[in-house]
C-alpha cells in the first residue's frame, strides 16, 4: 500500500492526515492541523452495527451513579445559564438523563438522537443552550455537526461538551481504553479544541473532567 493510499482528510478541518498507530483491529490517523485522531472512513461500522452496540449500553436515568457522571457537565453549564433557559441535548442516547436534569432545576430541554430520538424538528429553532455528552467522539462527520451546533444556538449561548480528550489519557493513545470502543472514531485535544475557538471566532473555557463550555458568538 502506497503512502497515499495510507492517507485521508481530516473530517473536522480537511487537511490530509497520515497514520499515526495502528493496533489488532484499527488502524488510526492523526491530522497535522487540528490535532484530530481518527479512524479512516474504510473501518466504521455500519449504522445497524453501531446501533446494536449502543444498545449494550445501560444508562437509566434513576442510575445515581450515571447522574453524578452527567454532572460533570450539568453543574459548570447550569451556573451559565438565565432562570427558564431552554435548550436541547443533543446525542441523548437510550436514556435521557441530562435533559431531564436540566428540566428537573427548571430549564425545559428537547433530545436528539440519530438512533434513539431522531425527530429533526427540533432543528426548527435555536436554543439557549446546546449539550452533548460523550457524543462527539462517536461522529462521522464533526465538522459539519459542530457547524450545525453554532445554528441552534443563540448568540451568547453556550454550548457544553464532554469527550475524553487525547492530551489528557493517562496513558499513551496505543493503550487507551477510550480507542478500544469500535464507535469511537474521533478523538479530540485540547489543541483541538482551540483550532475550533480560533476558527469559529468562539471562546472557550477549559473545566475539568474533559469539559468544554463554548460560548456561541
Amino acid at each position: 500500500m502506497t503512502k497515499q493510499e495510507n492517507t485521508s482528510n481530516c473530517p473536522l478541518c480537511n487537511a490530509l492526515s497520515d497514520p499515526f498507530c495502528a493496533d489488532r483491529t484499527r488502524e488510526y490517523l492523526r491530522c497535522p492541523c487540528c490535532d484530530l485522531i481518527f479512524v479512516p472512513p474504510k473501518l466504521r461500522l455500519s449504522m445497524e452495527a453501531e446501533k446494536a452496540r449502543y444498545d449494550l449500553h445501560q444508562n437509566d436515568s434513576a442510575d445515581s451513579g450515571y447522574r453524578k457522571f452527567m454532572n460533570r457537565l450539568f453543574q459548570p453549564l447550569e451556573k451559565k445559564l438565565s432562570p427558564g433557559a431552554g435548550g436541547l441535548d443533543f446525542g441523548c442516547g437510550p436514556g435521557p438523563t441530562l435533559s431531564l436534569m436540566f428540566e428537573e432545576a427548571g430549564y425545559p430541554c428537547a433530545i436528539y438522537d440519530l438512533h434513539y430520538a431522531n425527530d429533526p424538528s427540533v432543528f426548527e429553532r435555536q436554543y439557549d443552550f446546546l449539550t452533548c455528552s460523550e457524543t462527539m467522539e462517536h461522529m462521522y462527520r464533526p465538522r459539519e455537526e459542530f457547524k450545525r451546533f453554532l445554528t441552534l444556538v443563540k448568540p451568547g449561548g453556550w454550548i457544553g461538551i464532554m469527550t475524553q480528550l487525547h492530551d489528557h489519557a493517562p496513558v499513551p493513545f496505543e493503550r487507551w481504553h477510550y480507542k478500544n470502543d469500535d464507535t469511537h472514531v474521533c478523538f479530540f485535544s485540547t489543541q483541538t479544541f482551540q483550532w475550533l475557538e480560533k476558527t469559529y471566532s468562539l471562546h472557550l473555557e477549559f473545566h475539568s473532567d474533559n469539559v468544554i463550555l463554548i460560548l456561541s458568538p
